[in-house]
């Protein structure tokens, strides 16, 4: 197996490579960068270039970017949502924009996918701020650009409608019809599914669409992003499940900071152990 590790686990600081050291010295090779304002200035040129030193310094390499979701992080501070599926067309090409920037990074430091939501989580605005018409333009705006980037698209699982497992596998399939060429992948995020119902049925479901993912468990109720092994998910049944429908890609955890990043990133020893022994 696998593993990787998003810079989440630090959104609420800005990024250094000392964030960088940490996450090599718990053993970790492959890295998604959380791109926020506050926490990474993902606009700036001269960031990208100080963010392939430091990835070159920690011997990481960068897997996967997860698009801008908020307009900015800063401390405990999360910005207003960022909607590729705003009905608003404003609201939208503001998020097209953002998206866009981030995408820029692999012009200078090589990534394989770039995670993207389509529109907001129910909680954070509900329908009125996800729209399927909108959703399509962005993704038809911004997949000739991630495809010359030579970056696949990923659309996450998230609890809305737009986004379930079931909604996703049409909107690929969709995307396939316009332009093969710019088809998006999707990327598993573990908590969410299980949020919203059966993970190995969404497993199941999006199967043949599935290039990465997100990792991390809940106690059913909250979005807690808590290490394997600390919340309510079936892990033998879901590890299972993805080797059953021949995943062999990377289980990117994207962790919530629960005390200290060290603490968390001393629990993903062991979670991995377990994780690599149920497959063994």
């Amino acid at each position: 197996m696998r593993f990787g590790i998003s810079t989440h686990l630090y959104h609420q600081e800005r990024l250094s490579v000392t964030h960088l050291r940490e996450l090599a010295e718990f053993g970790f090779t492959e890295v998604e960068l959380f791109a926020s304002l506050g926490h990474f200035d993902y606009r700036a040129a001269a960031a990208h270039r100080e963010l392939a030193d430091w990835l070159r310094d920690a011997g990481l390499a960068l897997h996967s970017v997860h698009a801008p979701i908020v307009e900015y992080v800063r401390g405990g501070e999360w910005g207003s949502p960022l909607s590729l599926a705003h009905p608003d067309e404003t609201a939208r090409a503001r998020a097209v924009a953002e998206t866009l920037a981030a995408l820029e990074l692999a012009r200078t430091v090589r990534f394989a996918y770039l995670v993207a939501h389509l529109g907001v989580p129910d909680q954070d605005g509900s329908e009125a701020l996800n729209s399927a018409a909108a959703a399509s333009r962005s993704l038809r705006e911004i997949g000739p650009v991630a495809r010359d980037l030579g970056v696949r698209l990923a659309l996450e699982i998230i609890p809305n409608t737009l986004s379930s497992p079931e909604a996703l596998a049409r909107v690929v399939e969709d995307e396939e019809a316009g332009d093969p060429t710019c088809r998006p992948g999707i990327c598993l995020d573990t908590g969410h599914a299980f949020l919203q119902g059966d993970l190995p049925d969404a497993i199941d479901t999006v199967s043949g669409e599935l290039v990465t993912t997100h990792v991390h468990d809940n106690r059913g109720t909250a979005d807690d992003h808590l290490v394997p092994f600390e919340g309510h998910i079936d892990w033998p049944t879901a590890v299972m499940t993805l080797q059953k429908v021949g995943y062999e890609g990377v289980y990117l955890l994207e962790l919530a900071n629960t005390g200290t990043a060290r603490e968390v990133l001393q629990k993903t020893v062991d979670a991995r152990r377990r994780l690599a022994d149920i497959l063994a």
